[in-house]
C-alpha cells in the first residue's frame, strides 16, 4: 500500500457489488448451529475443509483450478485472487497432507505464466476467473480458469488485470517454496521468471530505491513505492539467492531490504507505507502488514518494536451495539483493523457506493493472524499469551461467523473458513472488507496456527 486515494485496486480489493448493509446483518448468525455442534473437528481441520470446498467448486471445468477467494455471497463471483492462492498454497505445504492440493495449485499458477492471453514475460495477473457467472450488467462469463482457447481466463469484468508486484512476489515465494519442498525444477523456474519480471519493471533508482508497484492492465508502471511489497521482495529474493546459488539476488534482496528500512519511524517505532513519487514517504495511514510482515521477514531486533506500535495503535474490541457492527447479539471479536485511517472511518457514510457503513471497531482477521504469527516469531514476554488470544479470537470467528455462505453455488463444510472481517470495515485506502469466509484470511489462520513463517528466506 502507498496511501495514496488514486492508487490502482489493492490485490485485496473487494470492488462494489451492490451489496448493501441489509444483506449483511444477516451474516454471522451461525450461534445456535456452532453451539448445536457439528461434528467436533479441530480448527485447523475446518480451515482446511474450507480451502478445499474452495479449490474444488467447479468441478465440471477441468482439473487445472485456483481456489475461490471469497464466497459467493462477496459479490465477486469466481475471483481467484493470486495473492490468495499463493498463500493457500503456503498454508497447505504447512498442513498434514496437503502437499498434492499445493502442488496442484503452483502447477496452475506456472499454466497462467505460461498461457497468458497477452503476454509471455513471467507475469501473473491479479486475478482470473476459475468457473462461469452471469455478470452484473448480464453478460456471461461462461469458462473455468481454462478458457476454451486454452488461455488463463483473466479477471477482466472486475478489471482485475494489472500486475503488482506485491502479488508477483508471493506467487514467486509460494513456488520457491514447492521447489524447496519438491525438488521439481518447473516451480524453481517459475519463481525466478518472476524475479526477473520484477528487476525489469519494478527497479527504480529514484532516490528512496526499492521496486515500485507494478503494471496496470494497459501495461503502464505504476508511480507508487510499497513498504509491503519491498518485504514481501526480501523473502522471494532472499529464497532465490538460497535456491539457485546466484549472487545478484542477494544484492537485490539488499535494494528491497533497504527501501524497506527507509520507512522505518524510530520516534513512533512503525513503518510507513511506502511513497507514491520516489522521494516523499507517505506518512499516512499507517496499515498493519508494514508492522507484521517486516518483522516476519527481516526478523530484526532494532525493529520489533512495530509489533508492539500495531498490537496496541490497530487494537479493536467489535461488539453488537457498535455503530454499523453485524456482530450477533452476545458475541464479541478482539483484534486489530486494517490501517490507523480505519480507526477513524466515517460511519455515517458508506464505504463505497452501494456498500454499507464501516464499523470502526470491525476486526480484520488476516491481519490479525499476521499479529499473531509474529508475535510467536517474537517470543518476547508475554508474546506467546497475547498470540493464543488473537488465535481465538478467530477461531471462535470461524465457529460463529459467516454462516450459510456457499462457493460455486455449494454449501461449504459446517464451521470452516474465516471471514475476512466481523463487520464491515474501510482500510483507509479506498476500499472495504466484509464478513464474507475468505481463502486469505483462512491461509494466514492455518499459518500463524502452525508457526510456519511464509517470509522467511
Amino acid at each position: 500500500m502507498t496511501g495514496s486515494s488514486r492508487q490502482p485496486l489493492s490485490r485485496r480489493t473487494l470492488i462494489g457489488t451492490g451489496l448493501g448493509a441489509v444483506a449483511l446483518t444477516a451474516v454471522g448468525t451461525g450461534t445456535a448451529r456452532a453451539a448445536q455442534g457439528a461434528s467436533e473437528v479441530s480448527a485447523p481441520r475446518r480451515a482446511r475443509a474450507f480451502l478445499a470446498a474452495a479449490m474444488d467448486a467447479y468441478p465440471d471445468h477441468g482439473t487445472i483450478r485456483l481456489t475461490q477467494s471469497y464466497t459467493d455471497q462477496a459479490g465477486l463471483f469466481s475471483t481467484a485472487f493470486t495473492y490468495d492462492n499463493a498463500l493457500a498454497i503456503l498454508a497447505l505445504l504447512a498442513s498434514p497432507a496437503g502437499g498434492s492440493r499445493a502442488v496442484a495449485l503452483g502447477d496452475a499458477l506456472l499454466y497462467a505464466q505460461a498461457h497468458d492471453p497477452g503476454y509471455d514475460d513471467g507475469r501473473l495477473r491479479q486475478a482470473y476467473n476459475v468457473g462461469p457467472y452471469t455478470f452484473y450488467d448480464g453478460s456471461p462469463q461462461p469458462d473455468g480458469f481454462v478458457r476454451a482457447d486454452g488461455t488463463a481466463n483473466v479477471g477482466t469484468q472486475f478489471g482485475f488485470t494489472g500486475t503488482a508486484v506485491g502479488d508477483m512476489a508471493w506467487a514467486g515465494i509460494a513456488l520457491s517454496a514447492l521447489a524447496a519442498r519438491t525438488g521439481q525444477r518447473r516451480f524453481l523456474t517459475g519463481a525466478v521468471r518472476i524475479g526477473e519480471w520484477i528487476e525489469r519493471v519494478g527497479r527504480t533508482d529514484e532516490p528512496l530505491g526499492g521496486y515500485k508497484f507494478g503494471v496496470n492492465g494497459a501495461d503502464e508502471k505504476l508511480p507508487f513505492t510499497s513498504t509491503e511489497h519491498n518485504t514481501d521482495l526480501v523473502a522471494l529474493f532472499g529464497r532465490l539467492a538460497r535456491l539457485t546459488g546466484d549472487r545478484v539476488w542477494r544484492e537485490r534482496r539488499a535494494r528491497a531490504r533497504a527501501f524497506v528500512e527507509r520507512m522505518w519511524e524510530p520516534a513512533g517505532g512503525f513503518f510507513y507505507t511506502g511513497t507514491n513519487d520516489g522521494v516523499t514517504i507517505n506518512r499516512s495511514p499507517i496499515p498493519e502488514d508494514t508492522q507484521t510482515w517486516t518483522h516476519l521477514a527481516l526478523s530484526s531486533p532494532a525493529h520489533a518494536r512495530s509489533l508492539d506500535w500495531a498490537a496496541s495503535e490497530l487494537a479493536v474490541l467489535d461488539t453488537a451495539d457498535r455503530p454499523n457492527s453485524t456482530v450477533p447479539a452476545g458475541q464479541s471479536y478482539a483484534g486489530v483493523t486494517f490501517s490507523s485511517a480505519s480507526l477513524l472511518a466515517n460511519e455515517s457514510a458508506p464505504i463505497a457506493e452501494g456498500q454499507p457503513r464501516p464499523d470502526r471497531n470491525g476486526v480484520w482477521f488476516e491481519g490479525t493472524a499476521h499479529l499473531a504469527l509474529a508475535l510467536r516469531e517474537r517470543g518476547a514476554g508475554g508474546d506467546g499469551k497475547r498470540a493464543r488470544r488473537l488465535l481465538g479470537s478467530i477461531e471462535r470467528a470461524q465457529d460463529l461467523l459467516g454462516a450459510d455462505q456457499t462457493v460455486g453455488g455449494t454449501p461449504l463444510p459446517a464451521r470452516s473458513g474465516v471471514v475476512s472481517a466481523s463487520s464491515p470495515l474501510d482500510t483507509g485506502f479506498g476500499f472495504g472488507y466484509y464478513p464474507y469466509r475468505h481463502t486469505g484470511a483462512t491461509a494466514w489462520y492455518l499459518l500463524a496456527a502452525s508457526r510456519a513463517n511464509p517470509l522467511r528466506a
